[in-house]
């Protein structure tokens, strides 16, 4: 499903700025202490204190360079306790070997698999967000996680995380935002990209720069 919310400049392939990643196995993650359940993964919420709180997600890797998208929906909807087949995702949203279009592709499927029409796509259409669409971003995202959902994100560039690592996905790529703390100023990222970097945390401010010119896709 092409549309015009995300402009034709921000629609570069979304895997291949990471050609080589190399797919990791199938884990379950709490960004606090990892389990081997083999029970779906709930959408529990730790509400560690005011103003923080993190789902628990059960993590798998992208198997190949183009399935960013297929795979951070599939993470983002594991928090609810779906474990749905990257493969049909895949379909669904027309990824290719250049990747998912838009986030225009992957907000139809986080509602089909919800069951509601609880996801809307949301665009910063600037190389740089300014505080009005970081704001956004940060009430989007605080709301998104105490709705018991997970944020889906296309980035593109370089950011730097809270740990001063930065991850640099020049193509494109999606992510999952899987938590909050600090009111929302700091945010959790689950990353399919790589298994050995499967979660950081990083600013609202460097996450909305680095959406900056494409979307995400967050409940109403």
């Amino acid at each position: 499903m092409r549309t015009d919310l995300i402009r034709k400049t921000a629609l570069t392939a979304a895997g291949l700025a990471f050609t080589g990643a190399v797919a990791g196995p199938l884990a379950t993650v709490n960004t606090e202490s990892a389990t081997t359940d083999k029970g779906a993964a709930s959408a529990k919420n730790d509400r560690k204190s005011a103003g923080e709180r993190e789902l628990t997600m059960r993590y798998e890797a992208q198997p190949n360079f183009y399935y960013c998208g297929p795979a951070a929906t599939r993470n983002a909807l594991s928090v609810q306790g779906k474990n749905i087949d990257v493969d049909a995702m895949a379909k669904e949203m027309g990824t290719t070997e250049a990747g998912t279009n838009s986030i225009n592709d992957i907000t139809p499927v986080l509602n089909k698999e919800t069951g509601k029409k609880v996801y809307r796509s949301v665009e910063i259409r600037d190389n740089s967000a300014d505080r009005k669409q970081t704001e956004k971003l940060r009430a989007d995202v605080v709301r998104t996680i105490d709705d018991g959902r997970a944020v889906v994100a296309n980035i593109a560039g370089t950011a730097t995380d809270t740990d001063g690592l930065t991850h640099s996905f020049e193509g494109g790529h999606y992510i999952s935002v899987i938590g909050y703390r600090d009111g929302g100023d700091v945010v959790t990222i689950a990353d399919s990209a790589n298994a050995d970097q499967m979660s950081y945390r990083m600013s609202v401010d460097n996450l909305a720069d680095w959406i900056a010119t494409r979307g995400y896709a967050a409940t109403a």
